[in-house]
């Protein structure tokens, strides 16, 4: 059976990093490890993480480089990266074995908002899995994992802020199977809620389409940040 280290990169976000890794120890088979990146320096994400016993490292505020860090730290078989605002299915290290066991080189959750959800969050999540059926780029918020031995091969995620899986992901698909898994990870849905579900999709996309005509990540990242706001 493979070992499955958890990478969860975190910024300012103790309370909904401590929702999850009480979930990740309620796990039936625990992980090898978690690795919490903490970018803020903050006592209290350190003071959550030995509550859990999460190792936890220091690092500048850059999601890519976050990633980075806690994945050369890290020492299982398979590398699942989660972000702190993220809920997880009770079986989400089975689903990602039997991936694995499967001949997949890695592979992604599917996307689902938390709480009550909308004719138009069902909406967009049904874009989103055929976007991602299709060729699309699954995001960091689905839950990514893969072996270990590929994700050094190619290199990780690129050191970016913003769009930082992007890479990878066209990497993994040259080298190997990436598949999806039918159980979903829950992605909090208060930006959407705040700032109108059309319009934050909308946001999204023109971010996307600046990313491809070229914009540097630093650059989006910096627009990104200024809408979601808190």
């Amino acid at each position: 059976m493979h070992s499955i280290s958890v990478v969860i990169p975190c910024y300012r976000d103790d309370s909904r990093l401590a929702r999850l890794l009480t979930q990740l120890r309620q796990l039936t088979h625990p992980p090898l490890e978690i690795i919490v990146v903490d970018a803020a320096d903050s006592l209290r994400c350190a003071g959550i993480c030995r509550h859990f016993q999460a190792r936890r490292i220091a690092a500048a505020p850059c999601r890519g480089k976050q990633l980075r860090l806690g994945a050369a730290d890290a020492k299982g078989d398979v590398l699942w990266f989660v972000h702190a605002d993220a809920q997880i299915p009770n079986d989400a290290l089975t689903a990602i074995t039997l991936a694995i066991a499967g001949g997949a080189i890695g592979g992604y959750f599917r996307f689902r908002f938390a709480g009550p959800r909308s004719r138009v969050a069902r909406f967009l999540e049904y874009a989103i899995a055929i976007r991602c059926r299709f060729g699309g780029v699954p995001y960091g918020d689905q839950g990514l994992f893969m072996l270990r031995t590929a994700y050094r091969e190619i290199g990780g995620h690129a050191p970016w802020p913003l769009f930082e899986e992007v890479p990878l992901i066209q990497a993994i698909r040259r080298i190997g199977r990436l598949v999806p898994v039918t159980e979903p990870i829950q992605v909090d849905a208060h930006r959407w809620q705040r700032d109108g579900w059309w319009r934050r999709t909308l946001q999204n996309r023109i971010l996307v389409l600046r990313f491809i005509c070229g914009a540097s990540p630093q650059q989006l990242a910096a627009h990104y940040h200024s809408k979601s706001r808190v």
